[in-house]
Formats: C-alpha cells, structure tokens, sequence
C-alpha cells in the first residue's frame, strides 16, 4: 500500500535525486510563551518555553507528516511515531548557505 505523505511545512521539501513534497497549505508548529528576562548589552531577552502542538492533524492510516525538528522532537514526546523532519544535517546549500535539497528524512 502506498504512504501517503504530507508536508506541514511552510516550504517545499525538495529531496536530492528524489521527488519534491510541495507544502499543503497547512503548517504545523509549536506553541510558544515568552516572558520578560531583562536586557544583555541594551537588548530586551525574553525566556522562551514551549507548549502544544498546533495543526498536526490526527494519525492517519499510511499517512506520514513532514515537521520541522522542532515539531518532531515535541511529536516524539507525545508518542507520535508518524512524524519525520527534512534532514537539514546533510542537506545540499547553495553559495548563500540556502537549503537546495535534502537526502531524505529523520525520525
């Protein structure tokens, strides 16, 4: 049976030699709260925590959710075993240090 895969994404995830997963108009993220924390050399700094996940559809049958890492990583605590992340760790860059492409995903 063919894998569905659905990119959470903002950007489209173009895999080296591979197909391109275009974003699905739907991104899924990570709550953030944020309070004060004083200033570092006349710059406010804020101390940051995460909550929630937001906008990650429910499991699916043969359905895969491409997140960034930092969904993923909050996805794995919550038992999610239908996540992957682009790997950006091996991930092809242009001059300017732009992501091209990536070889493939991570869990």
């Amino acid at each position: 049976k063919m894998t569905k895969i659905i990119n959470l994404t903002p950007h489209a995830i173009n895999i080296t030699d591979g197909p391109t997963f275009q974003p699905s108009g739907k991104v899924a993220r990570v709550s953030v709260q944020q309070i004060d924390d004083g200033v570092i050399g006349g710059v406010p700094v804020k101390k940051q925590t995460f909550g929630e996940i937001v906008d990650l559809p429910d499991p699916a049958d043969d359905t895969v959710y491409i997140v960034s890492a930092l969904v993923l990583s909050a996805a794995k605590a919550a038992g999610r075993t239908d996540c992957v992340a682009p790997d950006t760790a091996n991930a092809v860059r242009n001059d300017d240090g732009h992501i091209v492409s990536v070889p493939g995903f991570v869990k």
